[in-house]
């Protein structure tokens, strides 16, 4: 099914510790998705954290079309969601994403990852929003 938007069931499903795949155009490169954590919003974009000079916000900068695939785990019935559509960098906002998905991810209680998460906000962090034009999904 295809639709433009994220439906309350996919906001459910996407409100899991799921990891997503991200894909960002890359010209004449072939796509390299890579796994990352990740918010969808109340409004139906997707948005995750990374730091400004990461490869990934060179190449949105020069197209910024990008998608995210999100799949059930194993043992689970087969269900994935794919988002496709444009980004949008975003200054603001990326300490408190990484926070909360820090939260959802990870045992906070676990000095290790404490420590972890404390690094991430000793460092600039942007966010990246997946504005959808696309949602494609598939549930077994």
């Amino acid at each position: 099914m295809t639709t433009s938007g994220l439906t309350t069931e996919d906001l459910e499903f996407l409100g899991r510790p799921l990891h997503g795949f991200l894909t960002v155009a890359a010209g004449t490169q072939p796509p390299q998705p890579r796994p990352v954590w990740f918010e969808a919003t109340a409004d139906g974009a997707v948005q995750l954290f990374t730091e400004p000079d990461a490869l990934k916000v060179r190449r949105l900068s020069r197209d910024p079309r990008a998608s995210l695939v999100v799949a059930a785990p194993v043992g689970e019935r087969e269900r994935w969601v794919s988002v496709a559509g444009r980004t949008t960098v975003e200054t603001d906002g990326a300490h408190d994403l990484a926070a909360r998905l820090a939260a959802r991810y990870w045992d906070l209680d676990d000095p290790t990852r404490a420590d972890d998460l404390a690094a991430i906000l000793a460092t600039d962090q942007i966010r990246i929003v997946l504005h959808p034009e696309a949602v494609h999904r598939y549930t077994y």
